[in-house]
């Protein structure tokens, strides 16, 4: 596979755009199996109600079953086991769905199985699965009603949901690490999730958010805990680790995908961060 499928949302599938939508695990099958290692522009719940199946999510492997709910967030590389894929629903959404009505920008990356530093994407709901069944066909019904499918409707029950489900996640565990943000962290987090393919410099990062490199260095040491700079590579890192395990693209095209001046240098950089050589790495991953 010389590349990652991207899928994006279909917004126009009910005639209006509506950027909502509960699709069948079997709806999507043959997409699924012609493209097993996708990526998606959007966010995904897939909550499995039969059989059992296999999921990788950036390079993270699940055992799903039923009862068992999977999280992921646009851009994330995922692959299933396609023998067989178990039966099911995904609530799908579009982060504009949200966001066109709350003022909070963050509210989804807060959620606790949306942050970066969550400890698991996959959730057991067997304990409330009447309920969530319960909202799913509500969400349902709503969409397929042909006078309304009324937006405000879809975004409470859809708020309703992701907070059931985060309470679900949260429940019995230590709260996530809540380090002190910066106003800016924020935005230079999702600066570099939009640029770092292209930009490999921290002062172009400063020079967006209108602050001296310096203080740029300082915030993000206090509020992550590692430098601007180490945090960009470990980025560019994640990212060709994703291209060497899900993709047939050489080190060359890597190069160019991660927009760096030759393949000696990528191989040099990788080889710093992970003790192997890009190539060592997708046979260790793929053996």
């Amino acid at each position: 596979m010389k590349s990652v499928r991207t899928y994006k949302f279909y917004k126009t599938k009910y005639g209006e755009e509506l950027l909502v939508d509960v699709v069948s695990l079997d709806g999507i099958r043959k997409y699924v199996d012609e493209y097993p290692v996708h990526k998606l522009t959007y966010f995904d719940i897939t909550f499995i109600t039969r059989g059992s199946g296999r999921f990788s999510l950036d390079n993270r492997s699940y055992e799903l079953a039923e009862g068992d709910v999977l999280f992921s967030k646009p851009g994330e590389i995922r692959s299933w086991d396609t023998t067989p894929i178990p039966e099911g629903y995904a609530l799908i959404f579009e982060e504009e769905f949200l966001l066109s009505f709350f003022n909070d920008p963050f509210f989804l990356q807060n959620l606790s199985y949306f942050r970066r530093e969550r400890p698991s994407a996959r959730l057991n709901i067997r304990h409330m699965q009447g309920r969530i069944d319960s909202l799913l066909r509500s969400i349902l019904d709503e969409i397929n009603n042909e006078q309304s499918k009324d937006k405000h409707i879809l975004r409470a029950l859809l708020y309703e949901m992701l907070m059931l489900l985060n309470r679900a996640y949260t429940a019995g565990k230590a709260p996530l690490p809540s380090p002190a943000r910066n106003r800016y962290i924020d935005d230079f987090i999702l600066l570099v999730d939009r640029h770092f393919k292209t930009r490999h410099d921290t002062t172009y990062y400063a020079g967006q958010l209108c602050i001296t490199p310096n203080y740029l260095n300082e915030i993000v040491r206090k509020s992550l805990g590692m430098t601007p700079k180490c945090y960009l590579r470990n980025k560019i890192i994640g990212e060709a680790k994703k291209l060497l395990s899900y993709t047939t693209l050489s080190v060359s095209e890597i190069t160019d995908e991660l927009n760096f001046e030759s393949p000696s240098y990528l191989i040099r950089l990788f080889r710093q961060e992970t003790g192997l050589t890009p190539l060592q790495y997708r046979q260790q991953t793929n053996p």
